[in-house]
């Protein structure tokens, strides 16, 4: 039987704690960006999902993700309740830590990829849709593609797609299904027409700041162990979100003035466009990564805008975007140098990683887009995903939950 590793252990205990903090450190972020009467619901958004999706994953989302594959697509029932994950290691996935402690691990990673998507439809959606599509998203489509990429058995696992701690996993099904979801809800009333005003930037801000802190453990955590990977991951990460966050800076000087919402939208993006990577690639890698992101998610955000279409906070531009930009990057960057159980790039000599990457992203983008897009119509249909004009003119704070941020 496997030795448990002490030193691993805390690290894994300390890293699920860190990204436990980015969901209310994400409802920080986002509720800064909306307006003061839907600061309240735009937070809770994220804070509920931490519980009710800490109660799926315990249930049924741990064994859908990392259950015995079911070919290839979705685990087994081998782990429903959290049966048989216990204080021995799993060598199939972390053979130096406790099971549960992956398992726990994992369930940060299933609470925030949803609360991600919440940005799509703030001061719009009602609250009962709202929790109704949490839990069958999580379920159909979180725990299937988690199962895919990280799962042993798992199908793009097996074809060589690398995903270092959740770039197509988090971001690109986030993102893409941000997106789904803000077409069939439609845009704000008076969108395009009045200026939706941020309530509080340094909300946005403190979000950013904890998110950057948190995204240590959500990294560096992946490589389940304490040690050079984890390390590598930890600097590779800080190294991506720096790059992005300067790059950015100067993209809106360009166009107009350094906006202090802009930069820390830029960390952000620099960060997801590294998880992927994070393992993988070098510092120097880290740069280009995030140096490129920020470009790649600007201007996606004003495409957006071209389009005419209301997806509030930009989770795709940002997420889905940079997620993939990320995946491809990993593609290109990757070295056995930093991670021997990785794969070389194309700059290392091996286009082949390149286009297993652009597979696996492809059918992420295609397969959260089309099931998002369906959940979302058929709860449409039932119960309906928006407010009233009028809920929504007097805000969801007052309507939908009856209190409000400030007196």
């Amino acid at each position: 039987m496997n030795e448990i590793n002490s030193g691993d252990t805390a690290w894994i205990l300390v890293s699920t704690a860190l990204v436990m903090m980015m969901t209310p450190a994400l409802a920080f972020f986002y509720g800064g960006m909306v307006r003061k009467k839907n600061l309240l619901s735009t937070i809770n958004l994220s804070f509920i999902t931490i519980g009710l999706i800490s109660l799926q994953w315990v249930l049924i989302g741990y064994t859908l993700a990392f259950g015995t594959s079911l070919g290839g697509f979705v685990g087994g029932f081998d782990f429903l309740g959290f049966t048989n994950v216990g204080a021995d290691p799993n060598a199939d996935y972390a053979a130096t830590i406790p099971h549960l402690a992956f398992a726990a691990y994992q369930m940060m990673f299933a609470i925030i990829t949803p609360a991600l998507i919440t940005g799509a439809f703030v001061e719009r959606v009602r609250f009962k849709a709202f929790l109704v599509f949490t839990v069958l998203w999580a379920t159909f489509v979180y725990d299937p593609v988690a199962h895919w990429v990280w799962g042993v058995g798992g199908f793009l696992r097996n074809m060589g797609a690398l995903d270092f701690a959740g770039g197509t996993v988090v971001h690109i099904t986030a993102g893409f299904s941000a997106l789904a979801f803000a077409i069939v809800l439609g845009k704000r009333k008076w969108f395009g027409q009045s200026i939706m005003e941020p309530n509080n930037i340094p909300f946005t801000v403190l979000g950013a700041g904890l998110l950057w802190m948190g995204w240590f453990g959500f990294n560096g955590g992946s490589a389940l162990a304490a040690n050079g990977l984890a390390l590598n991951a930890v600097v590779t990460t800080n190294t991506a979100a720096a790059a992005a966050a300067v790059v950015w800076m100067f993209l809106s000087w360009r166009d107009n003035k350094p906006s202090v919402l802009g930069i820390v939208t830029g960390a952000v993006v620099g960060l997801v466009a590294i998880t992927p990577a994070a393992g993988f690639v070098t510092p120097l890698a880290a740069i280009a990564i995030g140096g490129i992101a920020a470009p790649i998610s600007y201007y996606a955000i004003q495409l957006r805008q071209k389009w005419g279409l209301d997806e509030s906070l930009d989770v795709w531009a940002c997420h889905g975007m940079g997620g993939t930009w990320g995946a491809l990057a990993t593609g290109l960057f990757a070295t056995k140098l930093v991670n021997p159980a990785g794969a070389d790039g194309l700059f290392y000599g091996n286009p082949n990683q390149f286009v297993t990457q652009a597979i696996g992203v492809i059918i992420a983008i295609l397969f959260s887009f089309a099931v998002t897009f369906v959940l979302t119509k058929i709860i449409n249909r039932f119960m309906g995903l928006r407010v009233t004009e009028n809920e929504e003119e007097v805000g969801l704070d007052i309507s939908e939950h009856g209190e409000r941020a400030f007196a």
